[in-house]
């Protein structure tokens, strides 16, 4: 997207936000926050909707995903950042002139009291994001020169693994066991097969 169209279309979502009453705009940021924190599964955009519908405020559907993508993004990107409440205002008003000074109020308030809990819960994500083990094969050889085997002529098994890490970049780890050493990787698969069957 050109910079003049996305500059056109960050305006029309701040217009859009701004529409929102202090009140009503906090509320839908409570939500985004909410999810943010760990602390529901995801945001409901159809309980934000019924919201603003009560309160008399009449949001095409498509214009309400546009305002929640954005202050997710906004939100989820300052709490990588681990900025501050007055930074998050100066970003938000460099992307673009319309806001209104409420609306800024209201979003510097929310994330100076909340913006940490935003941090903390990222970096936990980021701990946690671990690759997927998309294959994995293994082949059969005969050692000649080794660190690990005492005696030459001594059978190994080579292991390779692809895994898709959280970046979504599919990599390759290969690695050598001996026998009993691939004999006991075997058993703690078949624990953990066996306790995933439970779960």
């Amino acid at each position: 997207m050109p910079a003049a169209e996305e500059s056109c279309a960050v305006n029309s979502v701040v217009d859009n936000i701004c529409r929102l009453s202090p009140d009503l705009l906090a509320e839908t940021c409570q939500h985004i926050l909410t999810y943010l924190q760990g602390q529901t599964r995801g945001v409901d955009s159809t309980e934000i909707s019924d919201r603003l519908q009560s309160a008399g405020v009449r949001l095409d559907h498509e214009v309400l995903q546009d305002i929640i993508r954005f202050l997710l993004l906004t939100f989820r990107s300052s709490g990588k950042s681990n900025i501050s409440g007055d930074e998050l205002v100066s970003k938000l008003e460099d992307s673009s002139n319309k806001w209104s000074k409420a609306s800024l109020q209201v979003l510097h308030k929310l994330w100076s009291e909340q913006g940490a809990l935003v941090n903390a819960q990222q970096e936990v994500q980021a701990m946690l994001s671990i690759g997927q083990l998309v294959d994995m094969q293994w082949k059969l050889g005969m050692a000649v020169s080794s660190d690990t085997c005492r005696s030459l002529n001594s059978p190994y098994v080579t292991l390779l693994l692809k895994i898709v890490e959280p970046s979504g970049q599919i990599r390759q780890r290969s690695f050598e066991m001996t026998i009993p050493q691939f004999q006991n990787f075997h058993k703690q698969f078949k624990e953990m097969a066996a306790v995933m069957e439970t779960v």
